[in-house]
């Protein structure tokens, strides 16, 4: 079995052949779908997508490139249900900064206050978080260990192979491994993959971007967790099988899915 831990559903790109994208997953053993809350217009979509299939779950969340929408989310009315069973996406990107160095610092900010709120609100709900880092390492690290994210956990989802955020694994700490490992220029994941604790890998698609090998080019799919865990089993040494209960396991430690 296989737990996809990071799949947008709720994309338009989606909207055709759902059912069709999770039957052709569901033969090829993946049996648990996440999607994360990344995006406020389209939660009612992923609300009913899980309401709808019992094998679907949700998160309810604010991604930093639209950290502007946090004051307008309603996380109260989302975050009691029962098929809600992580907080995020969120976390700090500083890949798409604009303007001057003083607007790019108070954009900064405004993602780091918003990241602290909804650490905040994993922890009074007692959720995991789905943690979205990019270009931003250290200051995501400093600030979840000084708001002890660790309290609730969570996955770093596409994990971004920098090696100082390892040391997170020993906060409760889980890492997304997606597509991105069966790229060829993905030498810095690969050579990281084994230093990650085994007891903290969890699979995801990112879906339907990131798409791996031999698919790059075509719309990402939850099937396509396969080819991440057959990599993984390589690099690894470690049987396909073993690569599949194990990340399953894990994942169903960190959601509360069983």
């Amino acid at each position: 079995m296989i737990i996809d831990t990071h799949i947008h559903l709720d994309d338009e790109r989606y909207k055709n052949d759902l059912e069709d994208v999770l039957s052709r997953a569901r033969e090829g053993g993946v049996q648990r779908f996440i999607i994360p809350g990344a995006d406020i217009q389209t939660l009612p979509r992923a609300i009913t997508i899980a309401e709808t299939h019992d094998d679907v779950f949700f998160a309810v969340g604010v991604h930093p490139y639209d950290k502007e929408q946090f004051d307008t989310l309603d996380f109260e009315k989302y975050v009691h249900h029962q098929k809600c069973v992580a907080i995020g996406e969120c976390g700090l990107d500083y890949f798409r900064l604009e303007g001057s160095s003083e607007e790019k610092e108070l954009q900064k900010q405004e993602q780091k206050r918003v990241f602290r709120a909804q650490i905040a609100l994993a922890q009074k709900y007692k959720k995991p978080l789905i943690v979205h880092i990019r270009d931003a390492s250290h200051d995501a690290k400093v600030l979840m260990l000084e708001a002890n994210a660790g309290e609730v956990g969570g996955v770093l989802h596409c994990f971004n192979a920098d090696e100082e955020l390892l040391s997170l694994a020993d906060e409760n700490f889980y890492f997304g491994i997606g597509g991105v490992l069966t790229f060829k220029n993905a030498k810095k994941l690969v050579d990281i993959l084994p230093k990650i604790p085994k007891e903290k890998l969890i699979i995801e698609t990112d879906g339907p971007y990131l798409t791996p090998t031999p698919h790059r080019g075509e719309r990402n799919e939850p099937l396509y967790t396969t080819f991440v865990a057959q990599k993984m089993s390589e690099l690894l040494e470690i049987p396909l099988e073993n690569i599949h209960n194990n990340t399953s396991k894990n994942a169903s430690k960190l959601f509360n899915i069983f």
